[in-house]
């Protein structure tokens, strides 16, 4: 499956009052230490609250030091709430018997036979749903050391339930023993997967059942489980923003936002850090929330952060700040907001990139621009007399 992708055209940045901003600002004011519990995700009144996945406690129950996310670099595992399982209904006793005794008439050569795409018995019924015989050629093939046997991409069955969110299946197959921490040939685990789709109930699946996970596990793109959540959001923020949609399509990507939403917070919840950098441009995900314009996620990480790192607003990737990527931002009519919610996080005008320039420097020239009365140089000043202060 794949999310769509469709074109949306901007209307032009106003420049004078993203200008004004950047450079008639106060000075970056220290972060207060008193703890914050994590913030809801913003959901507009249309949307009707994800109520169907329960928490063993509340985040504001917690002492502070519980609320401490690690930074990525450190070696030591974050704390985890585990969430309360979801309520997985056994397989019809029946069903699962005349599955057992058709899986186990098989010889072992049909059932370990692979297809073209090197789909065994296992895969197949994973991808259709059958659960019973899934969890009858699961237990049969364990034995064989076959329980993560991978097709021609690399996706174990587990994998493929994941994929065709099959949460009873997903279940099924990590009690068998299946490998919750196998990758597919683009690096992807079953968090990757079900964060990517915002399969939340899979996600939930996965995230509950208490066995060993690398929430930090790094695909082939360098992202985390989180990071593609939050990147699959931003797809369908483009998405929605297009004039082409038909009514029912824009129900449908709303539903898909509400999930990936969903995903985002169970994966925060449960210990994902917020401070992982992607291994390609070294993006965290507050900068992959301002390029694409996502001030709903972009206030919700900035308001996790707001006890923890004080650097976390003002770190680089390629170079520039989250400020310089707000200032560049194509015309977008969330320009303006976007600068003052980092400013008023700390974010500081004053820090350059490697080519030497400050955030004003990315703005784009226009009209705009000029209309706000004041050069680039004018602006500088403040900054410029506060260094020699």
């Amino acid at each position: 499956m794949s999310i769509p992708s469709l074109c949306c055209i901007l209307p032009l940045p106003h420049l004078a009052d993203c200008l004004t901003l950047l450079y008639f600002c106060p000075p970056p004011q220290p972060r207060s230490t008193t703890p914050a519990v994590v913030p809801p995700l913003e959901v507009t009144e249309q949307q009707p609250p994800l109520t169907y996945f329960p928490w063993a406690q509340p985040l504001s129950a917690l002492p502070a030091s519980t609320l401490q996310y690690p930074a990525a670099s450190s070696s030591l595992p974050g704390p985890q709430l585990v969430p309360v399982p979801i309520s997985i209904p056994e397989p019809a006793p029946q069903e699962l018997e005349d599955a057992r005794r058709a899986i186990g008439a098989l010889p072992i050569e049909k059932l370990l036979l692979e297809d073209e795409d090197n789909d065994t018995i296992l895969h197949i019924y994973a991808a259709k749903g059958l659960r019973a015989h899934t969890l009858a050629a699961a237990e049969r093939m364990k034995p064989l050391r076959r329980l993560d046997a991978k097709e021609h991409r690399g996706k174990t069955p587990l994998l493929v339930a994941v994929t065709a969110r099959h949460a009873a299946i997903v279940h099924d197959l990590i009690q068998a023993g299946a490998d919750i921490n196998a990758v597919d040939n683009k690096g992807q685990s079953a968090l990757h997967l079900a964060a990517t789709y915002g399969y939340a109930q899979v996600l939930q699946v996965i995230l509950s059942l208490g066995f060993p996970l690398d929430l930090e596990m790094k695909d082939f793109e360098g992202h985390t489980p989180l990071h593609c959540a939050v990147l699959a959001h931003n797809t369908l923020l483009r998405d929605q923003s297009s004039q082409a949609l038909t009514e029912e399509q824009h129900r449908e990507l709303q539903q898909q936002s509400r999930e990936l939403e969903s995903c985002i917070h169970l994966l925060v919840q449960t210990g994902a850090s917020i401070y992982s950098r992607d291994v390609k441009s070294n993006k965290t995900v507050l900068h992959y929330t301002v390029q694409d314009g996502n001030i709903s996620l972009l206030r919700y990480f900035l308001e996790l952060n707001a006890f923890k790192s004080k650097d976390f607003v003002n770190n680089k990737a390629h170079g520039n700040t989250a400020l310089h990527m707000a200032a560049a931002l194509p015309g977008d009519k969330k320009q303006k907001e976007i600068i003052q919610l980092l400013l008023e996080h700390g974010a500081d005008p004053s820090i350059r990139n490697l080519d030497n320039d400050q955030p004003i420097h990315m703005a784009r020239p226009g009209k705009a621009g000029e209309q706000s009365g004041c050069s680039a140089e004018k602006l500088s000043l403040p900054h410029q007399e506060k260094a020699k202060s």
